[in-house]
């Protein structure tokens, strides 16, 4: 069944819809490559015990004449941000560590409804803080191109298992970045939808007013189904847009048909783009190539200048500690999770509380809360956190300047080709920057799509270009990344991952 994992989700479905593959098949093969590689890619942190069991309920009702939905029967791994009633969610920490949830995050009830497998819980940043899965307290991810490098963070889990074909979809959480950079590092496809468009409900939240769920996938129109799948108004989410969303894969569909690309307005953001320097020379020049390609195939790029993005980061790296040490206030060893108590001294809520925190918090956590506390504390919110909104909305306008002008806007989706593990661990502000170009769409809600555009010359690896589309206009995203993707791997002849070093693959 090996063939059956380097399936597109879509040939997949196709397949289990067809009759000739069964769903606990297609799981299986899929549990048998986690047990293979995982022990080197370590892109799982739990693996669902009911998977073939989900897998041979579904196989009974397709075979009993039942209608179900497209992508039924396929497996799909989960980020371990999202609540699963079924298995642990830590979101990467240990003040979390075996904690079940008594509930369904919205998108992963979606996902049983919608009958897709669950095969398990991905490894990731603790709470979703970094960019590199290097700060998980069980251990960092590798990345299948290279076990020596990350794959990118704080999803570096989900993006590893799509990559390294232990998924053929998964669920991620993007922040800052946090599906579109792995994506990009690890040759995969992620999507940030529009802020709204896709229910928070369940996510273990880090910053609320940034944190976004989406897919994460090796091909833009199987991003567009699991897109279909968990998008929509959610009542239980207050910050869920109430829009009538138009079908993602349709729009896909369309977009590798006749010349989508042909009259497109595409903007290059000038302070996106890697003239001012800081970008790898093997990301600028596949960039620059795909600037070419899109020219070449009748797209009018024109470049789009947004001088606010120079002080993305700098309010971002603000805006997120202030609402993250609000968020994990909620840690405190009395509702849930850890608890841990003083050896020594009276045995108080506060003590408690304290040596719980200390114990179960790794570094770049405690970093963020100490930074975020001190950004809202009496005397410096309106120094800090409120320049920081202000910021936020002079971003909000160049975005909505730069769209007055392109209909999509281009750029690296990260500076940099996936870095070395360990070596940017003690560096928090170089860590930080490698979020560069993918902060602003966070800030100003909109949706973004990263895409393979190649391999670096200098180290073989992974390259990703960043898609930008206005707010609610998701559709218009999935039509022209399909159409790029077309445009890309048909002057390759064959997709990025199918160039991807084998996996050693241990005897079962």
């Amino acid at each position: 069944m090996s063939e059956l994992i380097t399936l597109s989700a879509a040939e997949l479905a196709s397949k289990l819809a067809s009759g000739e593959v069964s769903s606990v098949e297609a799981t299986q093969a899929h549990l048998d490559r986690i047990a293979a590689v995982d022990g080197d890619v370590h892109a799982f942190l739990h693996v669902s015990e009911h998977a073939l069991d989900t897998a041979l309920a579904i196989d009974q009702r397709r075979a009993a004449g039942e209608q179900l939905g497209e992508l039924a029967g396929v497996p799909v791994a989960i980020k371990d941000v999202l609540s699963t009633k079924d298995m642990p969610s830590t979101s990467g920490s240990k003040i979390l560590e075996g904690w079940r949830p008594p509930y369904d995050a919205t998108v992963v009830a979606k996902l049983r409804a919608a009958d897709l497998v669950p095969l398990g819980k991905t490894n990731m940043d603790e709470f979703a803080m970094g960019s590199s899965t290097e700060h998980s307290a069980y251990g960092p991810t590798h990345n299948p191109w290279d076990l020596t490098r990350t794959p990118g963070g704080s999803g570096g889990g989900s993006s590893a298992a799509v990559a390294a074909f232990e998924a053929p979809l998964a669920l991620g959480s993007d922040t800052g970045g946090s599906i579109r950079q792995p994506a990009a590092v690890t040759g995969s496809v992620g999507v940030k939808p529009t802020y709204g468009g896709v229910s928070r409900y369940g996510a273990i939240a880090l910053a609320s007013s940034l944190d976004q769920v989406g897919p994460v996938s090796r091909t833009v129109l199987d991003a567009a189904l699991l897109h279909d799948v968990i998008g929509g108004h959610d009542p239980l989410d207050s910050t869920s847009l109430t829009d009538a969303w138009p079908s993602m894969a349709a729009a896909a569909r369309a977009g590798t048909t006749g010349d989508r690309l042909k009259g497109l307005k595409v903007g290059v953001v000038q302070e996106l783009s890697g003239e001012s320097g800081g970008f790898q020379a093997g990301v600028k020049q596949r960039f620059d190539e795909t600037v070419a390609a899109l020219t070449a195939a009748g797209a009018e790029v024109i470049e789009v200048a947004a001088p606010s993005f120079e002080y993305a980061v700098a309010a971002y790296y603000l805006i997120l500690p202030a609402e993250a040490s609000s968020n994990l206030a909620r840690m405190d060893s009395v509702r849930f999770g850890l608890r841990v108590t003083p050896e020594e001294g009276p045995v108080t809520v506060e003590r408690v509380m304290s040596a719980t925190r200390d114990a179960g918090f790794g570094a770049e956590v405690k970093r963020r809360i100490i930074l975020g506390t001190y950004a809202l504390s009496a005397g410096y919110y309106d120094a800090y956190y409120g320049s920081a909104q202000k910021v936020r909305t002079l971003i909000q306008q160049d975005f909505a300047k730069a769209f007055a002008q392109a209909d999509v806007l281009i750029s690296p989706a990260a500076p940099t080709t996936a870095f070395e593990l360990g070596s940017l661990v003690n560096d928090p502000l170089a860590m930080y920057l490698n979020d560069v170009t993918t902060i602003p769409a966070n800030l100003a809600g909109i949706p973004g799509m990263a895409i393979p555009m190649g391999l670096a010359p200098e180290d073989g690896l992974p390259v990703g270009l960043q898609l930008l589309a206005p707010a609610h206009e998701d559709a218009r995203l999935y039509e022209v990344g399909a159409a790029i993707e077309t445009l890309l791997t048909d002057a390759w002849g064959h997709t990025l991952l199918s160039q991807a070093p084998a996996l050693k693959e241990v005897a079962r």
